[in-house]
């Protein structure tokens, strides 16, 4: 049997646009869940019946704790079925901030999930992972095939499509790696803020020495959460005179209150990528994942 992509109720839109871009069957992995959280999984018969040499999970790792477990279990019965090749799609791959122990005690998180994840499969792929210690994501998952894409081209090319001599500009100073992909990609001015955290929502920002009045400006960063960084530098630009605020993000987190503070910032447009699904997803990531699952060595 050819590869497989199989996926869970939530992921269904962008998996079935890898699915087809690939031109690979896909199919949905059933899920209940009993009275004391307990969840039973049931592949769909296809896969159970005739398992392919190859399958292909699709599966989101924001909110991730529940979805590790999933995986677990899938992968695990995976392999006892027989199949000899599993490769994972995660468009958004959590637990990779915490790449170090700020306090003594903590428990670095990124080389412990990426290890469990590098058990489990023979290869995966995400997009845009919050990786700022280290280089390369092997060397957070100890995968020979462990792929990093990128969504800054393809968010820098709807950003000049939707605004005028657009100025990207990056609300701290880990949003330089993607704005500046970002900006070689289209030929775009751009500059990066500073940052000071005082806490998970308490942020201080300066804004870069570059003039911004008149300007269309388009805060371009990985991912978005609370909002409040974002939210901080869109006052002190439109205080700057800049003409407008707009928000271009490959991970559209957006916890809580997050897109209210963004608009009460006056922040006008947000733009995401459909690696985890929102309303402001723009900019599918399909072609860019099917080019790379499908140039995965067999």
């Amino acid at each position: 049997m050819p590869a497989q992509l199989l996926h869970f109720a939530e992921d269904r839109g962008a998996a079935e646009r890898l699915a087809r871009a690939c031109a690979m069957p896909a199919a949905e992995i059933a899920s209940h869940r009993f009275p004391d959280d307990e969840l039973k999984l049931t592949l769909p018969a296809a896969a159970a019946d005739s398992p392919p040499n190859t399958l292909v999970i699709y599966r989101g790792l924001d909110r991730p704790n529940e979805k590790l477990v999933e995986l677990l279990l899938v992968a695990r019965h995976a392999r006892q079925l027989g199949v000899r090749r599993l490769l994972l799609v995660t468009p958004y791959l959590g637990y990779m901030r915490q790449d170090i122990a700020f306090q003594p005690g903590e428990i670095v998180s990124q080389k412990i999930i990426g290890g469990f994840l590098a058990e489990l499969f023979d290869g995966l792929i995400t997009v845009d992972p919050h990786l700022h210690r280290i280089n390369r994501l092997q060397e957070a998952v100890p995968l020979a095939q462990a792929i990093a894409l990128s969504a800054a081209p393809s968010l820098a090319e709807l950003v000049s499509q939707r605004r005028e001599r657009p100025l990207l500009i990056g609300p701290d100073a880990e949003s330089a790696q993607w704005v500046e992909s970002a900006a070689r990609a289209e030929a775009l001015e751009h500059a990066v803020c500073r940052k000071v955290r005082r806490g998970d929502t308490e942020v201080e920002i300066a804004l870069p020495a570059i003039d911004v009045n008149g300007r269309a400006v388009v805060l371009l960063d990985d991912v978005a959460s609370s909002g409040r960084t974002l939210a901080a530098a869109a006052g002190l630009l439109l205080a700057a005179g800049a003409r407008s605020v707009d928000v271009a993000v490959t991970h559209a987190l957006f916890a809580g209150d997050a897109l209210e503070v963004m608009a009460a910032a006056g922040i006008g447009e947000v733009w995401s990528t459909d690696c985890i699904a929102h309303p402001s997803n723009a900019v599918p990531m399909a072609p860019l994942l099917a080019q790379a699952l499908l140039k995965m060595e067999p």
